[in-house]
């Protein structure tokens, strides 16, 4: 069902009628995403981990404001748990238009390379490449012809992160495989593009922005204030829209200014 607050929105614009799903959808970035493609129509699959009152409260808010909604835990570092989260969003809703990966980790802890041990690693690597080449995969096998993928991707990716080197690999690395995948999936009109936050007001950087950090951290953006989560569904959401057909392949800065890539 349709939800009357979008009835009037312009084509280029609308998302009535497609089906998401949004990994790490149920909090932080991808609860804001989540609320945001509902806002403009779409019946959303929201993927969590474990936290299930959250992801069902969200589902509940969601089917209120007039679409479809379901809740789905997946562990997408392992293929299976990708796997069934996309294939139970397509026995919710017939298909799955939509596929945004917010999903991911970012280790608080300062550790310089020649500290870091093999466990945050390869932790590292499984949350955040394996996790995104799995539910990738599950997409693309089912996602319909002029579909998206949007992946949260960061800064960091483009420019390194001293003493968190295995998140800023994992980023770039997410990068990467956003451009490769682009061209696979081009010829179908489907979009595959990549939103790099800079710092965002979320859970994940509780630790950095404790006892002073944050006014830090501001201090060294050029507009001044850390993101908020809208602020950067607001960015994923816009690659989803029917008129961002010809965004192929892209990573969409925003940071407040802090990397302007040339």
């Amino acid at each position: 069902m349709t939800s009357p607050q979008i009835r009037s929105i312009p084509a280029p614009f609308s998302l009535a009628g497609r089906r998401a799903v949004v990994t790490g959808g149920s909090r932080g970035i991808g609860a804001a995403i989540s609320r945001l493609l509902a806002d403009f129509g779409a019946d959303v699959c929201i993927g969590y981990r474990a936290r299930s009152a959250e992801a069902d409260s969200l589902a509940e808010e969601l089917r209120r404001r007039g679409v479809q909604a379901t809740a789905v835990a997946a562990d997408l570092g392992d293929a299976s748990g990708a796997d069934r989260l996309i294939a139970e969003a397509v026995s919710a809703f017939g298909g799955v238009d939509l596929m945004i990966h917010s999903a991911g980790i970012w280790p608080p802890e300062e550790v310089p390379v020649h500290e870091m041990a093999d466990e945050r690693w390869h932790r590292t690597m499984r949350e955040n490449v394996d996790a995104m080449f799995h539910v990738s995969r599950a997409a693309a096998r089912v996602i319909g012809d002029g579909g998206r993928i949007v992946h949260i991707a960061s800064t960091a990716g483009q420019r390194g992160e001293s003493f968190h080197a295995d998140y800023a690999a994992s980023k770039g690395a997410m990068i990467s495989f956003v451009k490769s995948q682009a061209i696979e999936l081009a010829g179908r009109g489907i979009t595959v593009n990549a939103v790099a936050p800079g710092w965002v007001d979320t859970e994940m950087c509780l630790l950095p922005f404790a006892k002073g950090g944050r006014a830090r951290v501001e201090a060294g953006i050029p507009n001044g204030h850390v993101a908020s989560p809208e602020d950067i569904a607001w960015a994923a959401v816009a690659l989803c829209m029917p008129g961002a057909r010809h965004v192929v392949g892209e990573v969409f800065n925003v940071n407040g200014g802090s990397v302007l890539p040339g």
